[in-house]
């Protein structure tokens, strides 16, 4: 997906769940949302989505009706479109059948559902791809982006999140690392379009690279990489033409985009048995070594270790990754930049290392 982020259509009478489908997608998509069927033919002609959510009871012929006729309109019959409504889940699936979409969601519906739904969608070739991968490349990039779909869940609700299924997840990126094994994992995520995940991934690949250069033990690797995944948990508040924008934020933009930081920091304390050094990486890898870094201008010595290797691999995905409006830097161009233009906000001890780590990785 280049170009932009991807739009969402919803079909749905019902505002309070048209309201609440849209709020759920807004980190991630634009979303068009429609109350009825002929509204949403003309605006669907005029902006085709990426994916259609049609409720089965949309006035005035009903869900089952509209997927149907869109499959006698020639710009719009191969859109990918999934039925909802409060039925039971077996009868739904019939109804999808019958009319042609490609799935169903009975309401109500949890936020993981509907975002698992929605990017399985849009990310049905890349993700497929993965299925070619070594086992262990694959387990990684499976297991992490199903316990990353189901975090949103446990922040609506005000759960902790649970911290061993996290680690779980990121168990085979330590085995993949160990066995200089994981490019495939970094190359997985690229085209992505939850950039949210793809960059965690990308941050938890190479914080468990950093802690094995350095000789740390597997379990403190898997504590890395467990920070790197949860590190911008807090960014599913942020609505999407903030985190997607192109130019420059605004004052107020980068605000709101800095708030991130202390909402990962809010869900993360709901959980006692988060390790500090998760903390650490999710509170501070955006502080800079001169105290002009956010959200707590810590300077200097009030930066551990931890916080120095965070801030310079969050910073090095940050630039190489793929973005919907900018291709990825290449990675000599990036430490290039981290070390002629950021020498006053990153630890150039750290960045020595990482370079090296980088070269004898061979990473792309």
């Amino acid at each position: 997906m280049h170009g932009q982020v991807a739009l969402i259509a919803v079909i749905d009478s019902h505002d309070a769940s048209r309201q609440q489908v849209t709020q759920a997608l807004m980190s991630l998509y634009r979303v068009n949302a429609y109350a009825d069927s002929e509204r949403a033919i003309h605006g669907l002609r005029a902006a085709p989505p990426a994916v259609i959510l049609v409720d089965e009871q949309v006035p005035p012929k009903g869900g089952s009706a509209f997927i149907s006729h869109l499959k006698h309109e020639p710009a719009l019959a191969a859109i990918p479109t999934v039925i909802t409504g409060k039925r039971d889940e077996a009868v739904l699936a019939e109804m999808a059948k019958q009319c042609g979409a490609v799935g169903s969601l009975p309401k109500p519906f949890r936020r993981s559902a509907l975002i698992k739904t929605v990017t399985a969608l849009i990310n049905r070739n890349v993700e497929a791809d993965w299925d070619n991968l070594p086992e262990i490349q694959r387990q990684a990039l499976k297991g992490t982006v199903e316990v990353f779909n189901n975090i949103s869940d446990f922040i609506a609700a005000g759960e902790p999140v649970p911290f061993g299924s996290v680690k779980e997840a990121c168990a085979p990126l330590i085995d993949a690392v160990a066995k200089n094994d994981f490019k495939g994992i970094l190359n997985g995520v690229r085209e992505h379009d939850n950039y949210s995940y793809a960059h965690s991934m990308r941050v938890a690949t190479l914080l468990s690279l950093f802690g094995h250069t350095l000789g740390l033990p597997k379990e403190d690797q898997l504590v890395l990489a467990s920070g790197g995944l949860l590190h911008d948990a807090g960014k599913i508040s942020i609505p999407h033409e903030v985190l997607n924008k192109p130019g420059r934020l605004t004052e107020e933009e980068f605000t709101v985009m800095k708030s991130h930081v202390t909402e990962t920091i809010k869900f993360l304390d709901v959980a006692h048995d988060i390790p500090k050094p998760v903390m650490i990486i999710a509170a501070q890898h955006h502080e800079k070594l001169d105290g002009t870094g956010y959200p707590n201008g810590l300077k200097g010595g009030a930066l551990n270790d931890l916080a120095r290797m965070a801030s310079i691999v969050d910073v090095f995905s940050a630039l190489t990754d793929r973005r919907v409006y900018k291709p990825p830097m290449p990675a000599e161009k990036a430490l290039d930049i981290m070390t002629h233009e950021m020498d006053h906000h990153l630890d150039q001890h750290f960045l020595a290392l990482f370079k090296t780590m980088l070269l004898d990785a061979v990473v792309d």
